[in-house]
């Protein structure tokens, strides 16, 4: 049995844990305003809201999330909005009707992502200015290209939700029209079923933002399922200069996080390449390393980084470095019934940088081609610890050992940079195939560790375009 709110309706179903939330919603509940499109979790037409109580469970906190790629089972104890659930009566709410003042509804079919990212914008006291209204919209795709009516709604709603500088409260939101009444009775509701009805099972789903890609249809014949987003962790803690990650925390589990944001420089700016809000929502950094994915982006991330792995089964645990983690092609060292419980690593200090590049053939919110990432400590221009990772040149995420090795000791110079990317090249075999040909992942690996330098030692190193 699963337990959840939907809109203003609990809900208690026996229906197959692992089906879509997408499909639950349209199918079981007849609610169309949710639409289907790519099932990928790229387009944001699928978007709703989930809300949980808060740690002291005074107030209900709201995220998105791309339901095409959610198991039901992830609905558990929370608060799922559609929205239908944002209707009003008699009229529409002030996201709906900024959006028709605005002209930014045409064709319609991206309309109800769109009203509910935004609606979300509207919940959440921690955002308070436009880019992170841009970053609650970014994963919802217009087809018909009507993105400067709705960033105008958009930009409107940043004004209209807010009094004397202050976001409006809960209650203030329900009294302007911007969310129906129900909402303020959710928090009691949610009490009365927070106690989550977990299923146990060898085979481990988190967020799903790439089984559900992948394997939806097989899911649903998978009964042996355990879905650890119903377990409970915290996120990321910070001591003594090491930062220690939970196998549960999502990537926007990091982007939120003040003192890391302040340890390792631009990092928002890095975690906006990777995904849009509703997937960085969704998606653990743990699952990100089990996919295995030779691009993957926290994988290249936390190898520079050189992070520790803590991984368990019952009673046992061991421990394994990232970058001896990934074994070949989708193979590595985790055994039936492992999970990783934890990941660690030592933050940046005053002498050390770090630095992310990615290429794909979208800036945001795209797979990459090749990515790169690198932490580096420097005393007087010269190397003294070095961690270069490169996604999408080999079967697996790579570290660079060898060139890594080269650079400890050296001066920061051109020559050296040149003799480094030189043995990066005896590191890495690309492959050609729809992200592009081995001769030109091989050009971005070499453009993209340069882009490192250049960025972090601009009085030091300098690239003319190569010839």
């Amino acid at each position: 049995m699963i337990e959840f709110i939907l809109n203003d309706k609990i809900i208690r179903t026996n229906t197959n844990k692992s089906m879509t939330l997408v499909d639950f919603i349209r199918e079981n509940r007849n609610l169309k305003g949710t639409k289907i499109v790519c099932r990928e979790g790229d387009c944001g037409a699928c978007t709703v809201m989930v809300g949980e109580l808060s740690q002291d469970q005074q107030s209900v906190q709201y995220h998105t999330i791309t339901s095409c790629i959610s198991p039901l089972a992830n609905a558990e104890g929370k608060h799922i909005v559609t929205v239908e659930g944002l209707n009003l009566a008699n009229k529409l709410n002030q996201v709906q009707q900024s959006l028709k003042d605005s002209y930014a509804s045409q064709c319609g079919f991206c309309t109800p992502g769109f009203v509910v990212a935004m609606a979300n914008y509207c919940l959440n006291n921690n955002a308070d200015n436009e880019q992170q209204m841009l970053d609650a919209i970014s994963g919802n795709i217009c087809r018909c290209t009507g993105y400067v009516a709705i960033i105008n709604a958009a930009k409107e709603l940043v004004e209209n939700c807010r009094e004397q500088g202050k976001k409006y409260t809960l209650e203030q939101l329900i009294k302007h029209n911007f969310i129906p009444q129900y909402f303020a009775s959710v928090s009691n509701n949610l009490k009365k079923i927070q106690s989550a009805h977990q299923v146990r099972g060898e085979k481990i789903i988190a967020g799903g933002t790439d089984l559900y890609v992948q394997q939806a249809d097989s899911l649903l014949q998978t009964p042996d399922l355990r879905y650890i987003t119903l377990e409970q962790g915290q996120p990321v803690i910070i001591e003594d200069n090491v930062c220690s990650i939970s196998g549960l925390a999502t990537v926007t589990d990091l982007f939120d996080n003040q003192e890391l944001q302040n340890r390792i420089a631009h990092l928002q700016d890095f975690l906006r390449l990777l995904s849009s809000e509703a997937i960085r929502n969704m998606a653990t950094v743990a699952g990100n390393f089990v996919n295995a994915s030779p691009i993957g982006d926290m994988s290249a991330i936390f190898l520079a980084l050189d992070a520790t792995l803590l991984i368990v089964l019952n009673d046992e645990s061991r421990e394994v470095k990232l970058k001896d983690f990934f074994l070949d092609y989708k193979k590595i060292d985790l055994n039936k019934g492992e999970s990783i419980a934890k990941l660690w690593f030592r933050l940046p200090t005053i002498n050390s940088y770090f630095n992310f590049e990615k290429v794909s053939k979208r800036k945001h919110l795209d797979i990459a081609t090749v990515n790169t990432a690198i932490h580096i400590e420097v005393e007087d221009n010269k190397v003294v610890a070095c961690d270069l990772s490169v996604g999408g040149v080999a079967a697996i995420p790579k570290y660079l050992t060898k060139t890594c090795e080269f650079l400890i000791g050296k001066e920061i110079n051109n020559d050296t940079l040149k003799q480094a990317i030189e043995v990066m090249n005896t590191e890495i075999s690309p492959i050609s195939d729809v992200r592009g040909t081995a001769e030109y992942k091989r050009l971005l690996a070499n453009q993209l560790v340069k882009a490192h330098f250049i960025k972090l030692f601009p009085e030091l190193v300098r690239f003319e375009s190569d010839k």
